[in-house]
Formats: structure tokens, C-alpha cells, sequence
């Protein structure tokens, strides 16, 4: 079984939901409890378990253990969990294959036979001639604890640099291979994180944090980032420090480069929403950086250039999202030229530019439409999609008159799609090999109204013809914040749901950017209850259309959506019988002292505010 977390919410979601015997009382592992006292503002709270935050001591490893015994102990008193794990390994079990991306003059796709921990990549002259194996991530260790992150081919598509992530850990290393050869080159950096690759000329831009000192791994504030160039054969510590503000330590750059290597592009932003931008034009000798945006109150990150001019994506008012063209002469706001904006019913989501056109994607009531457009942003028609659900794709370069894309939905696996710039066309390219009948399930977008009014969308996956008696077992997920749309993809898990008569719900909680920039401020700072509001009301809606009741649902969030679920149950500990607040957010008062954490205080607010403290 690939994802241990995926039968657990399984099992124990059908084993109370179905059976509905009344569980066995559960016998915790003690936890110790200190005498730790903080004060905010003249407000004393205390902080009994400030001593599980060293990941290393022996106290700590010990209650993680006693911990994974208890829950292992748990799980495997579950009657019928091999027979899950057993019909999930069979719906895991077939070939998926991505969509062909082209790299100089060869194409390359990411494979799976269906039980491997990682997808493979395959590289081929065309999309329709014999692929090989160019790189296969499962054997970079023999324990399966070395994950691939991402890719980054050179502009004179001579290397591939990769990062790779140990034991789930966000610290990256980085490698490069040679394209022609396969062979791995000397180069190996270490300690980044939370950086891409930038590629120009011989080398590349990356952006890294201090190293942690020792056993801090896990822990250390991430501060004081820089960006280095690193030259291709040379060792780390001889890497050339490009930018670095030492009076703003929380501000994080980062450096971006057109695809023709004229342009470069600094970012800087202290959270997850909100960025400076500034460029530098190569073909000017000891040209310094030319602002264009001198604040964090909005997004604008440029997509390449065209000719000499910039094409940005930008929020910058424009709640909706919208497509600008940028002078370098003349970059200030006032100046900018757009070319597509979104509107309140079709939010912008992403634009690529290729085969001389731009396709636009939109965001309608959280399912997915394709425009496409000329370079001056003349509107010249829509692509004709298979259906409604998300699609994704149309990439590649300016020049490139073949592209992909990918459609699916709760009830619809992925299906490939060849499309045919010249001509408009759409042809089937690769269908799903899921062993997953479409034909017997459907999906269905409904609006309930939350606490205050506002109507919120939610999708509900089931078997078709299925009687809503009020106990139909229901899992609730969502999330709810960062400016993240949470879209109806397909799940392989879900399918034993709907199987066993369950029903899967997916809310799009204020928080997100299903709407465009004001549904994100919507749930987010002091706005944040809206989201847990939302939340209640979608569970409270699924029990008053007669789908489930308290007693067979089940709700799931993770991230900043076990944060969603943490405050749920404590403001509506009846909601549910399972919750599932995975790898939550859940201490508010001290998030900002770990790792990325202060980078958050943007969504969530700062306890150094008293507005916020009282808020959090």
C-alpha cells in the first residue's frame, strides 16, 4: 500500500460509519504536563507540553513511540483493514502516465505501473516513438526515503538539475545531469530550501538559508535567506552571492529567468502572499535592478518576455486576477497595459504563452474554462473540453504548435488530450487505465448558505441511484486559506467510499482564491472564523439534505485544513463521529517560532500584534 494515511482514514471511517458499534473505550499514553507560563499583553497562558518541542531529547522520542504504538495497536484491531488494503492495492494497481513536456528537441513524460513510490521519467524523440527510462527516482535509496522534488532543464537543454528531499524533509540537495549522456555531474548542493533553479549560462540561482547547528534540523527559524549563482563544476562554498539584505532577515528573494536569458527577475516577500519585483536587463552592461513593484500588498510575478516588452500576472488591483504587458523603459503601474482581466464570474487562474498565442485559464464556480487570446490580448475562442471538471496543461514554448492537457473530476480518472494549436483540435491521447467504472458514480455541484449568508460551494461524489436515507457514510474535506483552490480532483481512495454506499464532499471554504483575491480575504486574519463557520455549515447542510447525519460523517483536512478541523472540534465537538486533522497548524501562539512559520503570520496574524493575539 503506497499511503499508510490514506488506510487509516479508510478503515476507521468505515469501521465506525457501517458497523456503528459503540467504540471501546481508548486508553491513551500519559502525557506529562509542565509548568510553563507565557505572558501576552497581561494575559498568562500556560504551556504544559513546551517540552515536546525538542524533536531530539529522549522524552520526547519516547512519547513518539508509545504514540505510534497505541495507534498501531488500534489499527490492527480493525476487522476488515487487509480486505481494504487489499482493494486498494488493486485500484492503485495500473499504469498512469502524465503528459509529454518537450525539452530542446526531445519529449519527455512521467510514468507509474501503479504500485511504485515515485513516477518515473521517460524521455523519447516524438510523442509517438519508443521511450526509455531517462530517470528512475525509486532507486535513489534502497529504503524508499529519498523523494525527487523538482526539475529544471538549462535553456541550451545541455543538463537537468533536480532536487531530492530525505525523510520528508523541506531541506533540498541539489544534482545536475548531463541530457545527452544521463551521467551525473560532480555538482552536489546541499542545505537550500524552498528554491527552484534558475539557469543562465553556465550555471544556475538559487536561493539558501544558514545552515541549522546541530540537532535544530527540524526547528530553526528560517531567516536571512540569499541568493547565490552557482557555476557549473565548481564547488558549493565558491558559489557567487548575487543578493542578500541583512536588515530585512525575514524577506525572502529569489531570482527568476526569462527563457531567453535576457531578462532576470528578483522577487522578494516575507510571507505567502505578496511580493516586491524588480529586472535587470543583461543586454545593458551594469544595469542595476529596475523596480516595478516596491510593496507586499499584491502578487506579480512575470510569466517572460515578448520581444522587449514583459508579460506579468498580477492581482495588483485586480481582485480577479489580470494578464499585464510591461515596458522595462516605463515599468511603473501607470504605465502597464493589460491584456486579459478575470471577472467575478470567471476568475483568472494562470496564463501560459505558447505557439504564439496565450491560453488563459478561468475559474468558473471552481471547474475550469480555456480562452485563448493573440499577444495583444484580442479574445479568438475557447477550447472545447471533454467536460466540466479541472484541466490543466497547454505549456510549453512560444514557438510550439503541439500541446497537452489532462481532464478529470471526483468520478472521471485523468484522461490525456493532444491538442492541436493551428488547427483547434483535441484528440484523445492517452485514456485512464483505472479500474474505475465513470459510468456508475456522479458528481454534482450544490451552494448552502454559511453563518452570515454567504453561499459556498460544495461538490458531492456518489454511486448514481444511491438512496439519501441520513446515514449515508460521508467524508467532508476542505481547507480553506493561502489563497489555495481546492478543486474536485479524482481520488483512487474514494473509490472504496463509493463503493461501500460513502459519499465524498469537498467544501470551497472563504480562504481560498476560488473566487479571486477578496474570497481569500474572506477567511484569513480576523476574518478567519468565516472559514470554520463555513466549515459547520457545510457539515449541518449534508445532514439537512437527508445525505448524513453527525454519527456517519467523517471530516478530513490537513495543513492549514488540520488546522480547519482542530478548531472545528473544538467549537463543535458534536459535528462528527472520525476526524482527521492531519499534520494540522495547531499551536497559533508559538507558530512563528519554527522553521517557515513567521512566513505565515500574512494568513494568520502575529502574536507580537495584540489585535491579533486576541484574534488567535
Amino acid at each position: 500500500m503506497k499511503n499508510p494515511t490514506v488506510l487509516l482514514v479508510v478503515a476507521s471511517f468505515l469501521i465506525i460509519v457501517l458497523h456503528q458499534k459503540a467504540p471501546e473505550e481508548l486508553r491513551y499514553p500519559k502525557t506529562e504536563m509542565g509548568s510553563v507560563v507565557d505572558t501576552y499583553f497581561d494575559t498568562t497562558i500556560a504551556d504544559p507540553y513546551r517540552w515536546l518541542e525538542d524533536d531530539y531529547a529522549r522524552e520526547t522520542k519516547t512519547w513518539v513511540s508509545k504514540q505510534n504504538a497505541f495507534t498501531n495497536s488500534y489499527m490492527r484491531r480493525i476487522p476488515f483493514r487487509h480486505k481494504i488494503e487489499k482493494r486498494l492495492t488493486e485500484i492503485w494497481n495500473y499504469p498512469s502516465q502524465g503528459a509529454p513536456f518537450k525539452k530542446g528537441d526531445k519529449y519527455y513524460f512521467y510514468k507509474n505501473d501503479g504500485l511504485q513510490n515515485q513516477s518515473v521519467i521517460y524521455v523519447q524523440d516524438s510523442p509517438s516513438s519508443d521511450a526509455k527510462i531517462f530517470m528512475d527516482p525509486n532507486q535513489l535509496s534502497n529504503d524508499g526515503t529519498i523523494a525527487l522534488g523538482g526539475t529544471y532543464f538549462s535553456n541550451d537543454h545541455k543538463y537537468m538539475g533536480y532536487s531530492i528531499n530525505r525523510a520528508g524533509s523541506d531541506w533540498q540537495e541539489f544534482y545536475v545531469k548531463n541530457l545527452s549522456t544521463g551521467e551525473l555531474l560532480p555538482d552536489h548542493l546541499t542545505w537550500i530550501k524552498f528554491s527552484g533553479m534558475a539557469w543562465q549560462g553556465d550555471g544556475f540561482y538559487y536561493k539558501k538559508y544558514p545552515s541549522p547547528g546541530e540537532n535544530e534540523e527540524l526547528s530553526a527559524v528560517n531567516e536571512n535567506a540569499k541568493v547565490y549563482y552557482h557555476r557549473l563544476g565548481t564547488p558549493q562554498d565558491a558559489d557567487e552571492l548575487i543578493f542578500y539584505e541583512p536588515e530585512n532577515p525575514k524577506l525572502s528573494p529569489s531570482i527568476n529567468v526569462s527563457d531567453d536569458g535576457r531578462f532576470m527577475f528578483l522577487y522578494r516577500s516575507s510571507g505567502t502572499y505578496g511580493n516586491m519585483l524588480a529586472f535587470r536587463d543583461t543586454k545593458i552592461a551594469e544595469q542595476g535592478w529596475t523596480h516595478i513593484v516596491d510593496d507586499l500588498n499584491s502578487n506579480c510575478w512575470i510569466m517572460d518576455n515578448v520581444g522587449d516588452n514583459l508579460i506579468a500576472q498580477t492581482d495588483r488591483n485586480a481582485p480577479f486576477k489580470k494578464i499585464v504587458r510591461i515596458d522595462p523603459n516605463n515599468p511603473e503601474e501607470r504605465h502597464w497595459e493589460t491584456l486579459i482581466e478575470g471577472t467575478k464570474d470567471q476568475v483568472l487562474s494562470s496564463v501560459n504563452l505558447v505557439g504564439g498565442k496565450f491560453f488563459a485559464h478561468f475559474s468558473q464556480d471552481v471547474t475550469s474554462v480555456w480562452k485563448v487570446y493573440d499577444l495583444d490580448g484580442k479574445y479568438l475562442y475557447n477550447v472545447d473540453l471533454p467536460g466540466k471538471g479541472i484541466v490543466g496543461g497547454f505549456s510549453g514554448k512560444k514557438d510550439q504548435m503541439i500541446t497537452w492537457y489532462s481532464f478529470n473530476n471526483s468520478v472521471n480518472p485523468p484522461t490525456i488530450y493532444q491538442y492541436d494549436i493551428h488547427q483547434n483540435i483535441s484528440t484523445l491521447y492517452k485514456e485512464s487505465a483505472a479500474k474505475f467504472n465513470r459510468e456508475k458514480f456522479v458528481l454534482k455541484q450544490e451552494f448552502y448558505p454559511s453563518k452570515d449568508g454567504t453561499m459556498i460551494p460544495i461538490f458531492i461524489a456518489h454511486k448514481k441511484g444511491l438512496e439519501m436515507d441520513g446515514k449515508r457514510p460521508t467524508l467532508l474535506y476542505a481547507y480553506g486559506g493561502f489563497n489555495v483552490p481546492i478543486k474536485p480532483y479524482f481520488s483512487k481512495a474514494n473509490s472504496v467510499l463509493y463503493e461501500n454506499d460513502g459519499v465524498y464532499a469537498l467544501a470551497n471554504l472563504r480562504g481560498g482564491s476560488e473566487y479571486g483575491q477578496t474570497w481569500h480575504e474572506a477567511g484569513m486574519l480576523q476574518n478567519k472564523q468565516n472559514v470554520f463557520d463555513d466549515f459547520i455549515a457545510a457539515a449541518d447542510y449534508l445532514e439537512r439534505s437527508g445525505i448524513t447525519s453527525a454519527d456517519y460523517l467523517a471530516i478530513r483536512g490537513g495543513s492549514n485544513g488540520g488546522l480547519l478541523i482542530g478548531a472545528v472540534l473544538n467549537q463543535r465537538p458534536d459535528i462528527c463521529k472520525v476526524a482527521f486533522p492531519e499534520v494540522g497548524v495547531m499551536d497559533m501562539l508559538r507558530y512563528e517560532k519554527f522553521t517557515i512559520g513567521h512566513a505565515w503570520a500574512v494568513e494568520y496574524g502575529s502574536v507580537e500584534d495584540q489585535a491579533h493575539f486576541n484574534n488567535l
